[in-house]
């Protein structure tokens, strides 16, 4: 198994930089940053990374359904060959 220096393989690593990239897109659609976040309130700070982690969850599942709907018309087609 392919892994990058740790126990995780690669396709969990490529993963987790997708989550922190939305992660980081839902920040900067409220106008923060993760570099900022530690000068907000911890309450704040709290709420924003729950929804941004909610927001980073909600796209990996449409990026995985999406995925899995091609593979079904993908095999749909390969069998009518």
């Amino acid at each position: 198994m392919n892994t990058k220096g740790s126990d995780q393989p690669l396709m969990e690593d490529r993963n987790a930089l997708l989550e922190n990239a939305f992660i980081e897109e839902y920040l900067r659609s409220q106008g923060c940053s993760l570099e900022q976040l530690h000068m907000l309130p911890k309450k704040l700070r709290k709420k924003l990374m729950t929804a941004a982690s909610n927001y980073a969850s909600l796209k990996l599942e449409e990026i995985e359904s999406r995925a899995h709907f091609v593979e079904e018309i993908h095999d749909s087609t390969s069998s009518r060959e």
